[in-house]
């Protein structure tokens, strides 16, 4: 972002200094960047849902999206929260222990010489799945704090204490128990938009016809916060008729705003890859592929937003989601692929890093609960920590699925349970009775499914929820990162293959080659990712903007 928006604090005490920078234009939020008080200093990345708890930091229980720093002379703790989206850094030299926020940062401040040393072998993660499956960072002797966990530094040596997560309970058997463990989890999503109320305007919340932004929109309406709501979409799409709905029932005002209509879409101008690539690598430092759309730099605005990104929290996480087939040797085989597929592309150093990393999550004999960990650990606290440094940049969204409360609870209800989706349509009617009747978009909810196979018509009709709108099968899904034509694959191909050479020590250069073969790359992710990890690695950033590079046109398939 521009350097004229940011803003700094520091702090020096004995042995220890604090550095702070923000883009907020003020400390209006609170507790402000860095403060001092009861003899400490605190240093905090994100936000309390009440500023009030923070004297109680570091502790497990407070809530709200945040990570912490405090320091005194000759002391330094660093804490996450149980999701980890607000990152903690660290490395450690002969002479100085550094943590802060940004790898990069953290990188530079430990190297003894002006220069970026790359960890090669952590990077075979980026190219397998386009974000990281560890602890590791792109930068050697740098790692990522584990969720739920602190660092400790006093009298010159460094400690690492970690909390487990929760460990879940088992599924609640009678209507009594289910109705106290969703109200624990209702009461913690309320205690996040609770200050809301205080904004002086509406929340904006973007809402379609799903589960995760549905339940947001009913958690407002029970905690009596003004909000207003927006639909992308045209008047036919099942997202704009429920989100109508919605509106309706609970009395707000709806805004649908349809895509451009043009009269041929038969291609698109994209950008050129190594400016997306400089970009991304820019905001989220080598952890996040430049195959996912970032967002870009705006002044910043403190507008309340929200959306129902990481809803999945609540439903036992988006890796079992995936699943079907819940049998053992399937959600096995969902935390094997998840570690190490693509395996021939890969060394037989890179897949044996890889197989050592999965080793604990195979461990575990409650399958379910590892792939919903996982989601915690890396999806929300790898991949959404990166991405989100891009949204960032224009303000701070509310995002009560990342609430450190609201993610304790969820964890501590059965997986089974939470996979069902019985809980979050609980919390739904529990907190708007109103959309009782209003149907879900895409599939049905899964545990009516179940009920309706096992259970008499009559109990059906009755007792379940009503039948769902599906999406329709259109050709408007058509995108020219996954259809990325010859000409874009020209693009990504040139440079992977000509910077084969630092991809050895990780890849197998002939499957790269044959990854490349046609003229329309065929694994258009596994593309992106290779070319954003060859861009790192070859010194694209950090580095001076590309400058005239002409866009590419990508064709639409069959046009």
């Amino acid at each position: 972002m521009p350097a004229e928006v940011i803003r700094g604090r520091e702090w020096h005490g004995r042995g220890v200094s604090l550095f702070g920078w923000s883009n907020e234009p003020d400390d209006s939020r609170q507790p402000p960047l860095i403060s001092e008080e009861g003899g400490r200093v605190l240093g905090l990345n994100g936000h309390l849902a009440d500023p009030a708890d923070a004297p109680r930091l570091p502790d497990d229980t407070v809530g709200g999206c945040f990570s912490a720093w405090i320091a005194r002379d000759g002391e330094l703790t660093a804490s996450t929260a149980i999701n980890r989206v607000c990152p903690v850094f660290h490395a450690e030299t002969p002479d100085l222990y550094v943590v802060g926020s940004r790898a990069l940062l953290v990188h530079l401040a430990a190297q003894p010489v002006d220069r970026i040393d790359h960890d090669v072998r952590a990077l075979q993660t980026m190219i397998r799945q386009g974000f990281f499956l560890s602890d590791e960072t792109p930068y050697l002797g740098v790692s990522a704090l584990r969720p739920s966990s602190r660092i400790d530094i006093r009298g010159g040596s460094r400690t690492i204490t970690e909390t487990p997560l929760p460990e879940a309970a088992p599924a609640p058997t009678s209507a009594r128990r289910k109705r106290a463990a969703i109200a624990e989890l209702g009461d913690a999503l309320l205690a996040t938009v609770a200050p809301l109320r205080e904004a002086g305007e509406p929340v904006n919340l973007a809402l379609t016809g799903g589960r995760d932004t549905r339940i947001l929109a009913a958690l407002l309406h029970a905690a009596r916060v003004p909000f207003r709501v927006t639909t992308n979409g045209l008047d036919t799409h099942p997202d704009v008729i429920l989100a109508r709905q919605i509106a309706a029932r609970l009395k707000v005002e709806h805004t649908v705003i349809a895509p451009p209509q043009t009269a041929a879409k038969d291609a698109v101008l994209v950008e050129h890859p190594l400016s997306r690539a400089w970009e991304t690598l820019r905001t989220c430092e080598g952890m996040t592929s430049a195959y996912e759309s970032i967002v870009s730099y705006l002044p910043y605005s403190g507008k309340p937003t929200m959306s129902g990104q990481s809803g999945e929290t609540l439903r036992a996480g988006s890796l079992n989601l995936l699943q079907t087939d819940l049998s053992d040797k399937a959600l096995l085989r969902r935390i094997n692929n998840t570690f190490y597929k693509d395996e021939k592309l890969f060394t037989a150093e890179a897949n044996e890093h890889a197989r050592e990393l999965a080793k604990p999550w195979q461990a575990r004999a409650n399958r379910l609960e590892a792939l919903d960990h996982l989601y915690i650990w890396y999806k929300v606290g790898r991949w959404q920590a990166s991405a989100r440094a891009g949204s960032l940049r224009r303000g701070d969204p509310v995002r009560p699925f990342l609430d450190n409360r609201v993610v304790r609870a969820a964890l501590s209800l059965d997986q089974g349970w939470r996979l069902s989706e019985e809980v979050i349509y609980s919390l739904i009617l529990r907190f708007a009775p109103e959309l009782r009747d209003v149907p879900i978009e895409g599939k049905p909810w899964r545990f009516a499914e179940r009920m309706a196979a096992r259970r008499p018509r009559w109990f059906a009709r009755t007792h379940t929820p009503p039948a769902h709108l599906p999406t329709p099968k259109t050709g408007g899904g058509w995108s020219w990162r996954t259809s990325p034509g010859p000409a874009l694959t020209d693009v990504l191909r040139e440079q992977v293959l000509g910077g084969l050479d630092a991809l050895t020590p990780i890849v197998n250069p002939d499957e790269v080659r044959a990854l490349f073969a046609d003229p329309v790359v065929k694994k258009p992710a596994l593309a992106w990712h290779l070319y954003t990890v060859s861009t790192l690695l070859t010194g694209l950033y950090p580095g001076k903007q590309p400058e005239g590079l002409e866009a590419i046109s990508v064709s639409r398939p069959g046009v």
